[in-house]
């Protein structure tokens, strides 16, 4: 386990580009590339909107900052 760890302390982010470059690439394999280009910017939105419930920012200071009131 302690192997792992340095490891992934070393390496993480070439691993973790590594998965995610082979990942887009079988999308694009499969499904094409605007599908690929569709489904990375629904997770990237995805991820953006969990990060901010997450950090407590919620979803009503989005909506206020897109639709401020009049």
């Amino acid at each position: 386990m302690d192997t792992l760890r340095h490891f992934m302390a070393r390496h993480g982010g070439k691993t973790l580009g590594s998965l995610l470059g082979l990942f887009l690439g079988w999308l694009v394999l499969t499904r094409g590339f605007l599908a690929a280009v569709f489904l990375v910017l629904c997770l990237g939105v995805g991820f953006w909107l969990g990060k901010r419930l997450d950090e407590d920012q919620g979803l009503e200071s989005l909506w206020r900052h897109f639709f401020p009131p009049r």
